[in-house]
């Protein structure tokens, strides 16, 4: 069976194209600058990349060129769409309604709709992207994964803000959650990885954007993202948590007004607002080994933090059995990782720096004697997309 992967975003669409019988990818891409004359897709099969100049001016004329290369005559993967069995969609919000993936029909399209204002730059594009393939693939089954859906298991004490209750009955906010299908992937490929089911766990899911989660008996029950996904740890660009007085004083000083102060937030905070140097971790951790003082300071700030969280996390559930590494970051920053691990030595966790000095490997990585165990688990959004498409068009 293979199954189309896609992620439309404001001017990107990144695609995969995996056969699920084998578990492999057959074909991917991202095609970028969507809107106008410089669009280009970079479309990779196997180690072979080809970048394609194209102008794409909406979603509908991407699908359709990413289509003309995957059934092209002479480098295509599949002779005709007939060969795609389903297509199964990222949408980053589901609201409350939704809590897990769905076959996507016109309830589901309007459920995605009435969610555009807690997702206003995500969710638009998603819709174009399931309204295109309507139009291009007709009569393909399709299925809405949402970023939102893992996370609907939180209690009320922990969604809720410490705002008049009014504020969620009349406007539902709350604390809603992403990264959901990254959690979710590696909580369940952790169980399958070391050969048992770990109760009490935080998954730690740190790129360009981060977020951790505590996850009880499989299931999430808190998250560090909030209403939207610039609340948490800091990340590369995103402040994180702040006293909400911080925003407003910006405001009156600065003479902001909403959309910019949030660009501030999203664009130019986090470790390149602290450091100045660059929204690259690879960069700040380079001048961190050259001593620069304010990749020092920027690191530290954020391994700190996430530090903070998984402790905070810990008391959450009760104890703590695992802490799981993944995402760009995760995954790669050997150095990272240890200053995270080495701030929870109070805890009984304890990091093999020699087993650490890994990138993009799924390994543990705790000594014998830690009390909680340590693993790296590489993230793939994408299978979990395809594997939940399978499950439920069959």
């Amino acid at each position: 069976m293979k199954v189309l992967v896609l992620n439309a975003g404001s001017s990107s669409l990144k695609y995969q194209l995996i056969d699920m019988d084998t578990k492999t990818v057959i074909a991917k891409g991202n095609y970028e600058r969507l809107g106008g004359q410089d669009a280009f897709l970079t479309h990779k099969i196997g180690e072979n990349k080809q970048v394609f100049n194209h102008p794409a001016f909406n979603h509908e004329e991407a699908i359709a060129f990413v289509i003309e290369q995957l059934t092209h005559p002479e480098y295509g993967v599949i002779k005709n769409l007939a060969e795609i069995d389903a297509v199964g969609h990222r949408v980053l919000h589901g609201g409350e309604k939704l809590s897990g993936s769905v076959v996507i029909d016109d309830s589901v399209i309007e459920i995605i709709k009435e969610c555009i204002p807690l997702g206003p730059l995500h969710n638009p594009p998603a819709l174009l992207g399931i309204q295109a393939c309507q139009k291009l693939i007709p009569g393909i089954k399709m299925v809405a994964v949402f970023d939102t859906a893992f996370h609907q298991t939180i209690p009320a004490e922990n969604y809720l803000y410490p705002i008049p209750y009014e504020y969620y009955t009349k406007h539902k906010i709350r604390k809603y959650g992403f990264h959901g299908t990254s959690h979710r992937f590696v909580s369940k490929r952790l169980a399958e990885f070391a050969g048992k089911q770990y109760s009490k766990v935080v998954t730690c899911h740190l790129g360009q954007g981060a977020s951790l989660c505590a996850i009880k008996e499989g299931k999430s029950i808190d998250t560090s993202m909030g209403l939207t996904p610039v609340a948490g740890i800091m990340m590369c660009a995103r402040s994180g948590d702040l006293d909400p007085s911080v925003v407003t004083y910006m405001m009156d000083k600065e003479n902001l007004n909403t959309t910019q102060v949030m660009d501030i937030l999203n664009k130019e905070s986090g470790v390149f607002g602290l450091s100045g140097i660059s929204k690259d971790f690879r960069d700040i951790e380079d001048e961190y080994q050259k001593g620069n003082p304010k990749a020092i300071l920027a690191a530290t700030h954020y391994d700190s933090t996430v530090a903070q969280y998984i402790a905070r996390y810990a008391v959450e559930l009760g104890g703590l059995d695992a802490i799981v590494f993944t995402g760009g970051v995760g995954e790669n920053q050997f150095n990272t990782r240890k200053r995270i691990c080495n701030n929870l030595k109070f805890m009984g966790v304890e990091i093999d720096e020699k087993a650490n000095e890994v990138r993009g490997e799924e390994v543990e990585v705790s000594t014998p004697n830690s009390k909680v165990r340590i693993y790296i688990i590489p993230t793939d959004e994408e299978m979990m997309i395809a594997q939940d498409t399978v499950d439920l068009v069959q």
